[in-house]
């Protein structure tokens, strides 16, 4: 089983930075693709993915101001968030993914003011 804990949600105005950060506990693979989702009006959206070879994936509107990485000895992915704006705000989800299956962390808010 896996257990997934976020932290660093929390209030920012537009053009600033937060950090999330995600504990993975449990039997972690090294197989395991980890990453980042937003919940959005009736759908959870892929913000950010990354390998546990530093292979990493972002959705479009997120690249060049969010920075995801792992670390695979402590089990924990971040999510750099830089340049924020008010459309970032959402619930953020830690997210692991094992084949089909997902694992999911219980959320963090983030909010943009402008």
């Amino acid at each position: 089983q896996v257990q997934l804990v976020e932290s660093g949600g929390g209030l920012v105005q537009a053009g600033g930075s937060l950090r999330l950060s995600c504990a993975a506990s449990g039997s972690i693979s090294s197989s395991d693709v980890m990453g980042w989702y937003r919940q959005a009006p009736g759908r959870r959206d892929l913000v950010a993915t990354i390998t546990s070879g530093g292979s990493t994936n972002y959705r479009d509107s997120v690249k060049g101001r969010f920075t995801i990485s792992r670390d695979n000895a402590k089990n924990t992915v971040l999510l750099q968030m830089n340049s924020l704006k008010p459309e970032d705000t959402a619930v953020y989800y830690c997210a692991l993914r094992r084949s089909s299956r997902f694992y999911w962390g219980q959320g963090t808010q983030v909010t943009v003011s402008s």
